[in-house]
């Protein structure tokens, strides 16, 4: 089977269960929805239950991606796109991965077998039901026409068709019936929009957010494998007394940080930023939602932190939304005070839930209304490629 059926935008309850022992919970209210009990906070009600730790065979053992291709298989993201196939059921698959000419012909893993790279071109999609693209929106705009116009659903990585009005932006904890509505494309988020957005999400459906005050601490994997690497050289040359010289990033990051350095616009705000709000309020589909971010990059190598301050409707007590965050897909609650113990990226390096601690009170907010939560999240896994996974196993489950 190569294409999905043309199905109609609706609400669906959807149970979303984290691979690491996250609870079982509704996640698909429509956007803007709230839960409220008796004007305190409580989980989402249940709905239908689904896995999220890998797709579901339909009747008769048919699968709707029988032929999938990995657009950028040879960078950062894509090689997590093929370690994540191997481990979520995905590997019997036939793969395709798909790279620039420079590293046509490496040989990447998918599933313990040994695959060559081919050359991207416009003619690669012959035959693919399902393209991952992550290798920039420059390459997913010149592609990924051509893949949709040989029959292929495309979930894209890339900033190149993220706002576009008819292109849905899922994270399939909050949004994936929105999926439904595609026309070949659905676009993955951002890595930093994901890591907030699943951590605010359950809190926004049970009390309404008026007000998000978000601050990143970007790893160097959101700049890609030469990033990372450099960021490793760079540490060598430090503590062996020699001045790094940047060649990838635009100043040292061996322990240092900088703003993010994606352009700037008129209104001093980053592109980073400026993704951070535009994608969260169209996810959230709450397009005057006050959000405002700074982003920076840390010399971490590949987990995001972010520091989140939330202004809620009502008054929202610590213990109550603490309570509805361990409950939400997704997501680990890791909130010990004594012995402290926060989140931190070298925990949430390489798993998949989401890591959401510092629960506590605004003291500047007497109304009771603000809320303070640190989070941390692999870029690689959820922050890309684990979620636009679970986009094409969440379509594939509704097929």
């Amino acid at each position: 089977m190569r294409r999905l059926p043309d199905q109609g935008r609706g609400s669906l309850a959807v149970s979303v269960s984290g691979r690491q022992g996250a609870g079982r919970v509704s996640a698909g209210a429509l956007p803007g929805s709230s839960v409220v009990n008796g004007g305190a906070l409580t989980a989402p009600a249940g709905g239908a239950s689904v896995p999220a730790d890998g797709p579901q065979r339909r009747s008769g053992g048919a699968v709707l991606f029988e032929h999938i291709a990995i657009v950028g298989a040879t960078g950062a993201v894509g090689r997590e796109f093929l370690h994540l196939l191997g481990g979520r059921g995905l590997g019997d698959r036939r793969v395709t991965p798909l790279a620039s000419g420079r590293s046509a012909g490496s040989v990447v893993e998918v599933a313990g077998r040994a695959v060559a790279v081919a050359e991207l071109r416009e003619d690669s999609f012959e035959g693919v039901d399902l393209a991952f693209f992550s290798a920039g929106s420059a390459v997913s705009r010149r592609f990924a026409p051509a893949a949709v116009e040989a029959g292929a659903v495309v979930v894209d990585n890339s900033s190149a068709f993220r706002m576009e009005p008819h292109v849905p932006l899922v994270v399939p904890e909050i949004n994936p019936h929105a999926a439904r509505g595609h026309r070949g494309i659905v676009a993955n988020p951002n890595c930093s929009t994901i890591i907030l957005a699943v951590a605010v999400w359950p809190l926004h459906r049970a009390c309404r957010v008026r007000r998000m005050v978000v601050s990143t601490y970007q790893a160097a994997s959101g700049a890609g494998a030469a990033a990372m690497a450099e960021l490793q050289s760079q540490a060598r040359d430090v503590l062996a007394g020699r001045t790094p010289h940047p060649r990838v990033l635009p100043f040292p990051i061996a322990f240092n940080l900088f703003c993010h350095d994606s352009p700037i616009d008129e209104t001093g705000y980053n592109t980073e930023e400026v993704k951070m709000v535009d994608e969260t309020r169209k996810i959230f589909g709450e397009p005057s939602l006050a959000i405002t971010a700074t982003c920076v990059r840390v010399p971490v190598l590949r987990a995001h932190s972010e520091s989140i301050n939330l202004t809620f409707e009502r008054p929202v007590h610590a213990d109550e939304a603490r309570a509805v965050l361990e409950a939400a897909p997704g997501l680990r609650v890791v909130d010990s005070r004594d012995p402290q113990h926060f989140p931190m990226p070298i925990e949430a390096s390489g798993v998949d839930p989401v890591l959401v601690g510092r629960i506590r009170q605004d003291l500047s907010r007497p109304d009771g209304c603000g809320l303070e939560l640190f989070v941390c999240g692999d870029q690689l896994r959820k922050g890309a490629a684990l979620n636009a996974v679970q986009i094409a196993e969440w379509l594939e489950r509704q097929a």
